[in-house]
């Protein structure tokens, strides 16, 4: 909003603007898609790959901006990431190839990691591909593997069952419906004695252990500088999607306490952001 603002579209002036929240529910983001284009808006702006498939289902015409979508080619968002091509354009996350950089985070600050847990929404496209470079990454770095699976809220507690004596650390790939949950899996882990690593800084503010992802306000703020392509006449078919220059470390010391963890010095220096 407020580069939007910015680049002259202030709100209620020369812009109209409509936001609703998904709940972090498919359901519920099918509904607002379907709103938008019966009140006909000029272009829809969402975040999360399962928001951008809904939206695309919903329209075929309506330009559709996405501020971060873990995998934008690997799910079938766009054709390619210089011709995206049809109505849709926006932002990666790079969320499948930051899965071995996240591992080899993990394995600087958990002594002797040799078994790596894995969870996340299998329901959600990008969420199955991440997990997928996640394991591959794992076993190359010759970690043992366990993988857990969640479809709703309600599989989050039992999905750290097959992780108890089996695992030295968790992965945890990021979606609406972990994003949503974010306590509840921060207070699991941590009952678990698991040290986890995340692909948002809002989990670790949460209790989770770290994090290592796009900078998000960065990808908003320049979500906006797409839009206002699209809204000056430009066909988003034929904006390149862009892909993150900054990203974030984020580090939750109070956590690696009661984790027991002594974070090297070095390590915390190379930190963006320490929570203590």
């Amino acid at each position: 909003m407020q580069r939007l603002h910015e680049l002259g579209w202030i709100k209620g002036r020369t812009v109209a603007i409509e936001s609703r929240w998904t709940e972090g529910r498919a359901d519920r983001a099918a509904e607002i898609a379907a709103e938008f284009v019966r009140m006909k808006v000029d272009v829809i702006i969402t975040t999360g790959t399962t928001n951008v498939i809904v939206s695309k289902q919903a329209t075929s015409t309506i330009p559709i901006v996405f501020a971060a979508a873990g995998d934008p080619v690997g799910t079938g968002l766009v054709s390619s990431l210089s011709r995206p091509g049809g109505n849709v354009t926006g932002l990666s996350l790079l969320a499948t190839d930051l899965a071995g950089k996240r591992i080899e985070l993990l394995r600087e600050i958990v002594p002797g990691l040799r078994r790596l847990a894995i969870t996340g929404n299998v329901s959600n496209a990008v969420v199955v591909l991440e997990m997928g470079q996640a394991q591959a990454a794992a076993r190359t770095l010759g970690l043992d593997v366990v993988t857990s699976e969640i479809r709703k809220a309600e599989d989050i507690a039992p999905a750290f069952e097959p992780f108890k004596g089996r695992a030295d650390a968790l992965f945890v790939v990021l979606d609406p419906l972990i994003h949503r949950h974010q306590l509840p899996i921060a207070t699991l882990a941590l009952g678990a004695r698991l040290p986890t690593m995340h692909g948002l800084r809002d989990l670790v503010e949460a209790g989770g252990l770290m994090s290592y992802a796009a900078n998000f306000p960065d990808l908003f703020r320049r979500t906006a500088e797409l839009v206002d392509k699209i809204l000056r006449g430009s066909n988003p078919g034929d904006i390149p999607v862009e892909q993150p220059t900054k990203f974030d470390l984020v580090i939750n010391l109070k956590t690696a306490k009661a984790l027991g963890l002594t974070i090297p010095e070095l390590f915390l220096l190379r930190a963006d952001e320490v929570i203590e």
